[in-house]
């Protein structure tokens, strides 16, 4: 099993970024998928949700700026992120929930929104 996030770097407040989670290694198509971020000392934050029948939740803190999506046909996961504060910077890691309890984690991607 492999979670491989990407799209990461330095970008302006008021920017954008898109991050890709490609996996591997598990039916991708029947997963949850979700973007978990931490700041630097702090704890990790649920950012957004897609479910495997299209559901999508967000936290408050990026509703509206973020969209969370898939391609099940190329087994990805994206969150594109618009408008992007400092607050904002933080390691994005993707995490698969599978409806029997088996997850899993990708390695991290470093977002880092600055002037």
């Amino acid at each position: 099993v492999q979670l491989q996030a990407s799209g990461g770097g330095l970008v302006q407040p008021g920017g954008y970024l898109r991050l890709s989670c490609a996996a591997s290694g598990f039916t991708f198509s029947r997963y949850t998928m979700r973007w978990v971020r931490q700041a630097p000392g702090k704890e990790r934050e649920l950012v957004a949700v897609l479910t495997s029948g299209g559901n999508t939740n967000y936290a408050d803190s990026v509703k509206g700026r973020f969209t969370i999506s898939r391609d099940n046909a190329k087994n990805t996961v994206y969150l594109q992120m618009n408008n992007l504060k400092p607050e904002d910077t933080a390691v994005y890691y993707c995490y698969a929930l599978g409806a029997g309890g088996a997850n899993y984690w990708g390695q991290g991607t470093l977002v880092t929104v600055s002037s």
